[in-house]
């Protein structure tokens, strides 16, 4: 039977993963997440997600485990919003992000012991207008320094604040569930 390794401290990855239906261990990884070229911004995620996987190819130590890794950038105007180091950071991407539309994408690099396969998933998401008042609140109360772009679109701010979306949800998250489960399916199949 197949095994996953998620290489991710992402809770919410964690929790998605386990969604998927195969056996899986979760390890936790410290990787280098700089990007030493000049990069376009939608292939930042994949990029980053490659540089993990390679960085644990010790992990896999029979042939029915997959590694997976992943990474999620937000892009407003050509920008990468990664994650902000403090709350004058969060507040200023969400005044950003408020009443416009924004790119994620997420990158996932899948990785066994003969082959790897990465992708990356691109999910448009349309702010409403936030007023301050919303921003301070729900960077105060949620406190998204460990989310790229300052939000998560399961919590309080996507439920009041994303107008739509156009894509998948839990790419947004930080998982493309759906294309995943079916890369692995071919990861399998071969």
């Amino acid at each position: 039977m197949t095994e996953l390794i998620l290489a991710s401290k992402s809770p919410r990855r964690q929790q998605l993963i386990a969604t998927l239906g195969w056996p899986y261990k979760v390890v936790e990884l410290s990787a280098d997440e700089s990007i030493d070229h000049p990069i376009e911004a939608s292939k930042a995620a994949e990029t980053i997600a490659r540089k993990k996987a390679d960085g644990y190819d010790s992990m896999l130590l029979s042939d029915n485990q997959i590694l997976v890794t992943a990474d999620t950038v937000v892009v407003h105007s050509g920008k990468v919003l990664g994650k902000p180091h403090d709350k004058a950071e969060a507040s200023a991407m969400l005044h950003m992000l408020s009443g416009s539309a924004h790119y994620v994408y997420t990158g996932v690099c899948l990785k066994t012991r003969q082959k790897s396969l990465s992708f990356t998933e691109e999910t448009a998401v349309y702010f409403n207008q936030l007023s301050d008042q919303e921003i301070d609140y729900y960077i105060d109360t949620y406190k998204p320094f460990d989310k790229a772009g300052s939000y998560g679109i399961q919590e309080w701010i996507g439920m009041i604040g994303i107008e739509k979306i156009e894509g998948c949800y839990y790419n947004v998250m930080g998982l493309p569930t759906a294309r995943l489960y079916n890369a692995i399916q071919s990861l399998i199949a071969e």
